[in-house]
C-alpha cells in the first residue's frame, strides 16, 4: 500500500536575487508538492521585492532578521503542514524536478528518510577543496555511527513533519545539515540514498559555505556522538 505524502518545501533564503523566483517557480510547478515555505532571513539585496511580488495557493511567505540557514529552517518549520518536509536551497544547485525521485521510496513503504546523493548522481562544478571537505565529513559521520553515508551534508532531505519536530533542532547555520543527519541515525533511523543531479556555484556566484562551517560541522558531529 502506498502512502499519502503531503510534502512542505522549506526554502530559506538570503541575498538570492539572480535566482530566487526561477527556484520557487520550478518548486510550485511539482505536483507533489503540497506547500512552500520561505523564509526571507533578513535579505538587504531585492530578494524582499520579488518575493512581494509572487502569490500562489501553495506559497507561504516570511521575512525575519538575519540568523543564518538553521535559524531560518527552523523557523519555517514551526509553519509547516505537511506530513513530510523537505528543505530546498533557493540557489538552483539542486533541481527541483528531483522531488518526485526522492519521494517515491516514501510512498511505497519502503523507507522513512531519503536523502538525495549529489555524489551518486551527475554533477558538474564541485570545488575541489568542498569535495575534500564532505568526502571528510561523510567519513566521520559513518565512523562514529556505523553508517554508509554519501552525502549527509545534502540540502535534498525528505524527512517525516512528526520526525522533524521530535529532533529538536538549535542550529542556527549551515549546522544544521550535520545536526539533522547525526540526531536521525541516532536514533536509529535509517537514512535511504537516492542519486540527484547537482550544479554547484563558486563564490563568485554567491556561495557562502566556507571551510569555517566545515569546521563548526566537526563540532557538531562530534558532539552529538558523544550526548547522551
Amino acid at each position: 500500500m502506498k502512502n499519502a505524502i503531503k510534502l512542505s518545501v522549506l526554502i530559506p533564503i538570503y541575498n538570492e536575487q539572480q535566482t530566487l523566483k526561477e527556484v520557487l517557480q520550478k518548486v510550485l510547478a511539482v505536483k507533489q508538492v503540497s506547500e512552500v515555505v520561505v523564509v526571507d532571513d533578513g535579505s538587504t539585496d531585492r530578494s524582499p521585492k520579488i518575493l512581494a511580488q509572487l502569490k500562489h495557493k501553495k506559497l507561504k511567505i516570511f521575512r525575519k532578521e538575519n540568523g543564518g540557514k538553521g535559524s531560518a529552517i527552523r523557523y519555517a518549520l514551526k509553519h509547516a503542514t505537511g506530513t513530510h518536509i523537505l528543505i530546498q536551497d533557493a540557489d538552483l544547485e539542486y533541481d527541483p524536478e528531483d522531488i518526485t525521485a526522492l519521494l517515491e521510496p516514501i510512498r511505497r513503504g519502503r523507507v522513512e528518510v531519503v536523502y538525495g546523493s549529489r555524489f551518486l548522481g551527475p554533477h558538474l562544478n564541485l570545488l575541489f577543496w568542498h569535495r575534500v571537505g564532505n568526502s571528510l565529513l561523510n567519513f566521520l559521520v559513518n565512523i562514529l555511527f556505523n553508517t554508509t553515508l554519501s552525502d549527509m551534508e545534502t540540502c535534498y532531505k525528505v524527512v517525516p513533519t512528526k520526525v522533524m519536530h521530535d529532533l529538536n533542532l538549535v542550529s542556527n547555520s549551515f549546522d544544521i545539515e550535520p545536526e539533522i543527519t547525526c540526531k536521525l541515525l541516532k536514533r536509529g533511523i535509517k537514512i535511504f540514498e537516492v542519486p540527484i543531479s547537482y550544479i554547484g556555484r563558486d563564490f563568485s556566484e554567491g556561495k557562502k559555505i566556507t571551510w569555517l562551517d566545515g569546521i563548526s560541522a566537526v563540532q557538531t558531529i562530534i558532539r552529538l556522538r558523544l550526548a547522551p
